[in-house]
């Protein structure tokens, strides 16, 4: 592309010396060429009378549509190039993706203006001597023993309850409909549905009404849905469900003999004894990482009081914007959509983005405080050692080094990552 096509205009001065506007005309042929295309574009359904479909001379197609018809799609096919060269002769890096304005549009060419945003400048007053200390961990024995009644709890057997009724905490095996004004609703029916009374999964006062059933018994239980119901034909609505008991299952408590230890599959955990140091050493290896996290996140809030930076609010908002998709993809993996997360909390997206707020700032500003600090200790890692991280990493995670790669992003990804955890062990070391 010739020089004189594409120029770039005086930057713009602002008042934040991180924020640059670059203005980049084109024009002559390229900007030619970009207006061909786009009739080219427009002739293919233009329809103009005494012409077939295609075949609309340009002459006839500006006098009819008038050129500037064709300016917006032209604009558009030299929008790429126009950021790449102001990428290349700003020789700028920028932070976020830069924005774009049309400054100017007409059939001599176009001007676009790049706003781009550069990291701001940081200033570390102080990150060393600010004694920190870990949280001393320690497991007592009640917490073992609780952890030990919660293992219990999870290899509980439920075993038919042959006489009785049903009781707090059992299992009915049940036959269920709904009717509404004496006609049955959708979604309001199951049959050998297994419900644990006491869980409140069903609609309040539906279980309760269950307690006292036999085996083999049906009845009519009346209740009322909420008025926050999320179906709302039914929110606030009486209903009547009937119901048929099949069978009622109770819990069985495991004992701590030979079965239970088999069931477990623990190596070496064979009594009581090695059981209760393996959920100690289990509970001992939580809270020390539990308190590893704590002691790294009061070491960056503490440095971050002497840290002086302008963050832009479009880095804060393109991390907000990360951390929803991360927040959505584990909503997703719960089978739960952003969509039902909103109706089932009352909120809307610009609550959730509300709410990340705080820790997208955090985020950035601790990112920028630790660059800056790596800067200043000299902290580098050679791509032969993240190539050999990266090789432990893919194996930890079971994948191929190259796979491993593209997930993470490359091995400048991996280089980073790994200055990063120097600058969060230095600054370890140093404010002890």
């Amino acid at each position: 592309m010739a020089k004189k096509e594409i120029e770039k205009k005086e930057t713009k001065k602002e008042t934040k010396k991180n924020v640059h506007e670059v203005v980049i005309k084109i024009d002559g042929e390229a900007w030619t060429k970009a207006l061909d295309q786009a009739f080219l574009k427009k002739q293919k359904t233009a329809k103009v009378d005494g012409f077939r479909k295609g075949k609309v001379p340009r002459d006839i197609y500006e006098k009819h549509f008038g050129k500037e018809s064709l300016f917006i799609d032209a604009a558009d096919s030299v929008l790429q190039d126009a950021y790449t060269k102001a990428m290349e002769e700003s020789k700028l890096i920028p932070v976020v993706q830069p924005s774009v304005d049309l400054k100017s549009l007409d059939e001599n060419g176009v001007e676009f203006t790049f706003k781009i945003i550069t990291k701001p400048e940081v200033k570390v007053k102080k990150y060393k001597g600010l004694n920190i200390q870990p949280e001393k961990v320690e497991v007592t024995d009640e917490e073992v023993e609780h952890e030990l009644g919660h293992l219990l709890e999870r290899y509980t057997e439920l075993v038919t309850k042959e006489d009785g009724t049903v009781e707090e905490g059992n299992t009915a095996v049940i036959d269920f409909e709904g009717f509404k004004d004496g006609k049955a609703f959708d979604g309001g029916k199951g049959e050998n549905y297994s419900l644990e009374i006491g869980s409140h999964t069903f609609i309040p006062g539906f279980e309760e009404q269950l307690v006292g059933m036999k085996s083999g018994e049906e009845k009519e239980i009346e209740v009322t849905f909420p008025e926050d119901y999320a179906a709302k034909d039914l929110a606030g609505a009486k209903v009547t469900f009937k119901v048929k008991v099949h069978e009622i299952k109770e819990k069985q408590k495991r004992e701590l003999d030979e079965d239970f230890f088999e069931d477990l599959g623990m190596d070496g955990v064979n009594s009581e004894e090695s059981l209760k140091e393996e959920i100690k050493n289990s509970i001992r290896a939580q809270k020390e990482m539990d308190a590893e996290n704590k002691y790294i996140d009061r070491i960056l809030e503490e440095v971050s009081k002497n840290v002086e930076v302008d963050i832009p609010e479009e880095m804060v908002d393109e991390e907000v914007n990360r951390l929803m998709k991360r927040f959505e993809e584990q909503m997703r993996m719960q089978g739960i959509s952003l969509d039902l997360y909103y109706q089932f909390t009352r909120s809307t997206e610009a609550d959730l983005k509300s709410q990340l707020e705080k820790e997208a700032y955090s985020n950035v500003l601790y990112r920028l405080m630790l660059e800056e600090i790596m800067n200043l200790e000299k902290i580098e890692v050679s791509v032969e050692e993240a190539d050999k991280e990266a090789e432990e990493l893919a194996k930890k995670y079971n994948l191929e080094k190259e796979e491993f790669l593209k997930q993470f992003g490359g091995i400048d990804m991996v280089q980073y990552d790994l200055e990063m955890r120097k600058a969060i062990e230095l600054l370890k070391e140093a404010n002890k």
